[in-house]
């Protein structure tokens, strides 16, 4: 069994060389029509004094906090994320990082934060807080985020939490440990959120970042749960590696949410059935296989089984979402979808989001998604 789950892991680190010291030299050379992503860091990290490294994966102690600028090339194909070859990286073709730095303390976070709100429009003053999971280095989880930002489209104020993850196969217990440290930093995240200038709020949490996520909301007092209610617009669950029955349980006592979570699940999750391995044999949430309990737990189900993936592992499927983000959320907030209770069908569901998609380009690359029990294809141009 071990020896499976090695090969298994393996395949989640499987590329040649990842961005850990240094990956964020910063390179300010001009690139005509590459776009620059600004975002505001909360971590659980330790800081690293090594040059452009910021932050390694070992535990703080304390939540520190950071801010960097990301530039994503003009010839960036979504949901990917080039990485440079050497780096600083060329901006034509690389994510670069254009600038970094720490930010004192909390106070200098949220002063950071209401600035970045106050200067967008009302109607317009939106936080995008990502949550990474296992197996992730500094600089995976920054890139990935601005990836997902960015083929998205999102004009809000991009938040990520990092938390203490080694970014080694080998150390699986380490990242759920840490992740369970982080709770009460990320517990603060979200409640001065609530209590910033965002007029709406998105969460994306991925693999074992739903972990935590779903283990802060658990543990925050009722009171401040009930603060941050009204502005959250989204909660979106991807791949997330969760004992079911933990997810169950949960749910249960949380009630019904008053806007249903997204779970976006893959039923060929390589790295999922490793996690499933090594915790009794119990399924996870984004390898469940069954749609219609999940939707009774007061969740809306998008299945990406049948996507390709880019990675090995096919446990990050849920990066090509980010392109089709304005046809999604079209059909999220349908009325079909805005009451647990009023489902109008699966046919009236996919009719609904290939009209908003299907007439997009006449030479169409289709990505075939499931929400809820409806087949759906959404279509992008293409050659």
């Amino acid at each position: 069994m071990l020896v499976v789950l090695t090969a298994v892991f393996s395949l989640l680190g499987a590329c040649s060389s990842r961005p850990d010291v240094g990956a964020l030299a910063l390179n300010n050379t001009p690139a005509e029509g590459a776009r620059v992503h600004d975002v505001l860091i909360v971590t659980t990290r330790e800081r690293d004094d090594r040059p452009d490294t910021y932050f390694n994966g070992e535990r703080a102690g304390k939540t520190n906090y950071a801010a960097a600028s990301v530039s994503v090339p003009p010839s960036h194909v979504p949901g990917a994320i080039e990485w440079p070859g050497s780096l600083p990286g060329d901006p034509a073709k690389d994510f670069v990082a254009r600038d970094a730095s720490y930010l004192a303390d909390r106070t200098a976070y949220q002063s950071r934060l209401n600035q970045e709100l106050r200067e967008r429009s009302r109607g317009q003053r939106e936080v995008f807080l990502f949550i990474h999971g296992f197996n992730t280095l500094f600089a995976e989880g920054l890139y990935r985020f601005t990836q997902f930002s960015h083929d998205a489209g999102y004009a809000g104020v991009p938040v990520l939490f990092t938390w203490a993850s080694r970014g080694k196969i080998q150390d699986y217990l380490y990242d759920l440990n840490s992740a369970a440290i982080a709770r009460d930093a990320l517990e603060q995240t979200l409640t001065d959120l609530a209590a910033s200038d965002a007029e709406e709020i998105t969460i994306l949490a991925h693999s074992m970042g739903n972990w935590l996520l779903m283990e802060t909301i658990r543990q925050m007092p009722a009171s401040e749960r009930r603060k941050l209610q009204p502005r959250i617009k989204r909660i979106i669950m991807a791949a997330p590696d969760i004992d079911i029955d933990l997810f169950k349980a949960s749910m249960k006592k949380l009630g019904t949410p008053k806007k249903p979570f997204v779970v976006v699940v893959s039923k060929d999750d390589r790295a999922l059935r490793a996690s499933r391995a090594l915790s009794g044999g119990v399924e996870r949430l984004g390898a469940f296989s069954n749609d219609e309990e999940l939707t009774e737990l007061g969740a809306v189900v998008i299945d990406l089984t049948e996507v390709h993936s880019a990675d090995a592992t096919h446990h990050s499927k849920f990066a090509a979402l980010a392109e089709f983000s304005p046809e999604l959320q079209q059909a999220l907030a349908h009325r079909s979808l805005t009451s647990h209770s009023s489902i109008d069908g699966p046919n009236d569901l996919g009719q609904d989001l290939g009209g908003f998609v299907g007439n997009a380009a006449q030479t169409a690359i289709t990505l075939p998604i499931r929400i809820i029990a409806a087949p759906v294809t959404l279509a992008r141009g293409g050659t």
